[in-house]
């Protein structure tokens, strides 16, 4: 029998995330469970941690740790998670981290890697702040892509497009500080352990999952 691939995605905002996260799960045929809609799920479902949880969310408030944990570990004992798992997203700090591999050890269960994906900090704000949104489909288009050039319409739906708050690069570095502050300790944590697995995402997609391909493939076989 193959060993389960609980695997966990790490990376500021930019880093590539998305794209990987669905290249891998094609692959390994395991769940993408971010933490947005793990809880969102937890809510619509109904359950009694689920309404708590969407009490939080409700009230715009930060899910406390001791929640986001019993929701990540009920939605990680479900049906499709028995070949494994990818969170993206979670944990975010080290006290997340703590209380997930403790809640696995109650189930048997261990983390078989954490996968960071880096990037330099000027490459990332660069690749964010050149992002254009159409205000009527949503869709979003690069400009460092050449998908759109500035002052272009929505080439999908003819809708306008803008530059989103978030992406405007004074707020792209605060955002990648925040991001910086909260997960260094993490990336110790499961670097400690021998599970952290650091790739460079600087390159094409195709090429960055090659690199990421491989190092789950490695940490599986050690297995």
């Amino acid at each position: 029998m193959a060993p389960r691939a609980n695997l966990i995605l790490l990376g500021p905002p930019g880093v590539g995330k998305g794209t990987q996260a669905e290249l891998v799960v094609q692959r390994l045929a395991v769940p993408h469970i971010s933490t947005g809609d793990m809880l969102r799920e937890a809510r619509a479902a109904g359950t009694e941690l689920g309404q708590l949880a969407g009490q939080y969310m409700d009230a715009g408030e930060l899910v406390p740790d001791e929640v986001i944990v019993r929701v990540a570990l009920e939605r990680l004992q479900a049906d499709d998670c028995a070949e494994g798992f990818l969170l993206d997203g979670f944990p975010r700090t080290l006290p997340q981290a703590e209380a997930l591999e403790q809640a696995l050890g109650q189930i048997g269960q261990e983390v078989t890697a954490a996968i960071d994906l880096e990037a330099d900090r000027e490459e990332i704000v660069a690749r964010l702040s050149e992002r254009r949104v159409c205000r009527d489909c949503q869709r979003i288009f690069s400009l460092r892509r050449g998908e759109i050039k500035e002052g272009d319409r929505c080439p999908e739906c003819g809708g306008e497009l803008y530059q989103r708050r978030d992406d405007q690069p004074e707020v792209i570095r605060e955002r990648l500080r925040v991001y910086e502050e909260l997960t260094a300790p993490l990336i110790a944590f499961y670097r400690d352990r021998g599970k952290l697995l650091t790739i460079r995402s600087d390159g094409p997609p195709d090429e960055v999952h090659k690199l990421v391909w491989a190092s789950i493939e490695e940490a599986l076989g050690s297995r």
